[in-house]
């Protein structure tokens, strides 16, 4: 049995959400927090990627200034990918740097979602018909899937930072 594409506005929502449930889970002393960085750092480039490469195009006519906001919306991506490897070259969980890089990755991310949320994902719920956001879905989903588990390491990190710089 094939699956039917979700919603793509569906999809990002719950990538933002897992996002910020991982940023919480780095925050606690009774997580495993190195783990959820590279659960987070996975998800963000793969989410990021697959936004870049599937949501924006498809979603320029949507916006009052398509062009700026997409690079807009790259330009985050890239800043939280920075902040992000900058905490991944962290050694000491939990020490004082760790927290300081920690809380500025918290507020590039809020940046990201606050700004994707509201430029693109509006956008898509005013402009595209629940079968063009399901089409999307699939499109954003296959993408995101096959850069999923390649980019939570430092070294993709690093790689995916420097290929942008």
């Amino acid at each position: 049995m094939t699956a039917v594409p979700q919603d793509v506005v569906e999809l990002i929502l719950k990538d933002h959400r897992t996002m910020e449930d991982l940023l919480r889970l780095m925050r606690s002393v009774e997580a495993d927090r190195s783990a959820a960085l590279l659960d987070f750092a996975d998800l963000f480039i793969a989410h990021g990627e697959a936004t870049e490469l599937t949501v924006h195009p498809a979603l320029r006519f949507c916006v009052d200034a398509p062009a700026e906001a997409a690079q807009h919306c790259a330009g985050q991506n890239l800043e939280g990918s920075k902040v992000l490897l900058a905490l991944l070259e962290v050694a000491v969980t939990g020490s004082w740097e760790w927290d300081w890089r920690l809380e500025q990755l918290t507020r590039a991310v809020a940046r990201h979602i606050d700004d994707e949320e509201r430029t693109f994902l509006n956008g898509a719920c005013e402009h595209l018909s629940r079968t063009d956001r399901r089409e999307l879905g699939g499109a954003f989903a296959a993408a995101r899937g096959r850069l999923f588990t390649s980019g939570g390491t430092l070294d993709a990190v690093h790689c995916f930072v420097h290929d942008r710089v």
